[in-house]
């Protein structure tokens, strides 16, 4: 049953098919990424995370996604010029894609369902201003805003979700990859 994440499909930054299997990882990290957010510093992270952890069994995979204030508007090839050239990223940024709502990709549909709840990040501020200014709406088990991180084992298995404020580099996400590889 867990494996079945692994066979999800989605397409890559050239439009290939890829599923996780393609990627043999021994811990993936999912994120749904957005170039013009005040989040969008977490490239850095994961691109660091990426390099320390990439020839240990990391595999990163960042899905652009435009349904938060529209944050992600250009297309796929301005995202990938974006990603190289302000951030030097070398994990896969693939194809846009919809990570809530109608048309939600199947990937984040399975990663949703499965774990209901991201992990909050103690004193965190987020999602209280995400809330007061209306912008959290839909089931509790939506994605709330970019750069939620889902962490999935080998088998499948998702380990944790991680709310967005979450930095890439924070000590439980790290640990939990550690524990992992």
């Amino acid at each position: 049953m867990s494996e079945a994440v692994l066979k999800i499909e989605f397409m890559d930054k050239n439009g290939e098919v890829k599923t996780m299997k393609d990627f043999s990882a021994k811990a993936y990290l999912v994120v749904n990424v957005a170039s013009k957010c005040g989040l969008t510093p977490q490239y850095e992270g994961l691109q660091n995370l990426y390099k320390k952890y990439h020839d240990k069994g990391l595999e990163i995979l960042a899905f652009p996604a435009n349904e938060f204030l529209a944050q992600e508007p250009g297309t796929d090839e301005e995202i990938q010029q974006f990603c190289s050239l302000e951030y030097n990223v070398t994990f896969p940024v693939n194809k846009k894609i919809i990570v809530k709502g109608e048309g939600q990709h199947p990937l984040y549909k399975f990663l949703t369902e499965e774990v209901k709840e991201s992990q909050r990040l103690e004193g965190g501020t987020l999602e209280a201003r995400l809330t007061d200014a209306g912008l959290i709406t839909g089931r509790a088990q939506d994605i709330k805003w970019n750069f939620e991180k889902f962490l999935i084992s080998a088998d499948g298995k998702v380990i944790k979700r991680f709310f967005p404020e979450f930095a890439p580099e924070h000590n439980e996400i790290t640990e939990a990859i550690e524990g992992m590889l």
